[in-house]
């Protein structure tokens, strides 16, 4: 099967690789020259691990190919995936879909074959019925159907999701383009992989409500971790006391310094602003939203709790940027909240993130960023570390305690154990326990 996808960022870059591993013929097309230059020369424009291989393997293999040409690309294939970006609107809050519509706009021109256009980017209700609408109104007479098909996919372990997904959401309205979403994820069939069809505004908005409830359960265990601290508890094992109740689970119960990433925090939003425009407010998101954007600025304030309550002058270093490992996305980091509040209490921020350090650079110019782990704790009054990056779980304490001005370890992820850390020197601080 001809597969087209719009767009080569992580959505459709991961997703045509994988369609192409399974099997079928795929071109992914994107309107950014340089971008398409650099994929057929097998230049990875993000870091996922695994990826730039597959796609060496299947562009070898002729069945992934890049392209600027929308009109060319598309010609006979079966289902077009739009897969672009869908940011934050500057100003109000909600998805932008320009990207999106200008797609549409654009397939309305140059569909001159019967084919499923599939919406894999992240978008409200509704946006379904537009894109049908937009296509529609051009005046062709190309028989067509607009699917609605979220992605699931997690930062660092994309492909794995992929390839064996804990369910596969479709909205469509019409039988025979059901038909063709069965023939595209036919070669998931062997893993017995859950297809679930629904109608098409249900499934733009299994994505959002998804997405909501992770970010609530990753809030929740947060601020358990805040009571936790007051009363002499330990998070981990509250959030394993409660995790092993089954109809809870133990996943997202992990406390930290907050959620961030591409999808959590625009997508929340997102849901907020349309339940504002139905009139049916989802208050308990509302309150995850702001607990969340607190605890960022909050954690940054536990680092100069641990200096002793000053921060000016003291020297801080920083291991891991990006808003989790195996990634190099520093969308809504955790990070940035810290190292901007560090940064207002007159604290120097150095670090170091194995991947991160090139996007970070232009969000956190003033940072100075280390070339090494050790580099980075190199003359420190206080170490944070905020991504738990492997490469960060193992650390010589006895090295780091020789390099730093002051052996204050402050783990916001909680890597290390107490008794271990504070046995080894360190005035040691974690997230939910004593």
């Amino acid at each position: 099967m001809k597969i087209a996808m719009v767009g080569s960022g992580y959505v459709g870059l991961v997703s045509g690789a994988c369609f192409a591993d399974f099997g079928h013929d795929v071109v992914c097309i994107d309107k950014d020259e340089s971008k398409i230059e650099r994929l057929r020369s097998g230049v990875m424009p993000i870091y996922e691990p695994g990826l730039a291989e597959l796609v060496a393997a299947n562009v070898k293999a002729g069945r992934l190919s890049f392209s600027t040409d929308l009109a060319s690309s598309i010609e006979d294939a079966a289902a077009i995936f739009i897969a672009v970006g869908t940011p934050s609107r500057r100003g109000d809050g909600h998805a932008d879909l320009t990207y999106v519509y200008a797609v549409a706009q654009e397939l309305a021109e140059n569909i001159r074959t019967p084919t499923v256009v599939v919406t894999k980017s992240t978008v409200p209700v509704g946006t379904g019925d537009e894109v049908e609408r937009i296509i529609r109104e051009s005046g062709t007479d190309v028989k067509f159907a607009v699917v609605s098909n979220p992605e699931f996919l997690r930062e660092g372990a994309a492909i794995g999701d992929f390839k064996r997904p804990d369910r596969i959401v479709i909205g469509a309205e019409e039988e025979w383009a059901r038909g063709v979403m069965r023939e595209v994820y036919r070669p998931l069939f062997l893993n017995r992989a859950p297809i679930l069809f629904t109608s098409r505004r249900s499934s733009e908005l299994i994505k959002y409500a998804a997405n909501a409830f992770l970010a609530t359960k990753i809030t929740f265990i947060n601020e358990m971790a805040d009571l936790c601290e007051k009363v002499g508890g330990d998070v981990q094992d509250v959030a394993r006391g409660i995790g092993l109740d089954n109809r809870i689970g133990s996943k997202f119960l992990h406390a930290g310094p907050g959620y961030g990433g591409s999808c959590f925090p625009k997508d929340t939003l997102a849901l907020l602003k349309t339940a504002e425009d139905y009139n049916s407010p989802v208050r308990l998101v509302e309150a995850v939203v702001k607990v969340n954007d607190s605890r960022k600025r909050a954690m940054g304030r536990k680092v100069i709790e641990a200096l002793g309550g000053d921060a000016r002058g003291k020297r801080v270093a920083l291991l891991g940027l990006t808003f989790k490992p195996n990634t190099d996305d520093m969308r809504d980091a955790p990070s940035i909240a810290i190292v901007q509040t560090l940064l207002d209490a007159g604290a120097e921020v150095v670090a170091y993130d194995p991947e991160g350090m090139d996007a970070a650079v232009e969000i956190l110019p003033e940072v100075t960023m280390a070339a090494s782990t050790y580099a980075a704790v190199a003359g420190a009054d206080a170490v944070a570390l905020v991504t738990e990056w492997d490469a960060f779980r193992a650390l010589d304490f006895a090295r780091v305690k020789s390099l730093m001005n002051a052996p204050v370890l402050v783990d916001l992820r909680n890597v290390y154990d107490p008794t271990e850390a504070r046995a080894a020197g360190f005035a040691y601080s974690s997230i939910g326990r004593v």
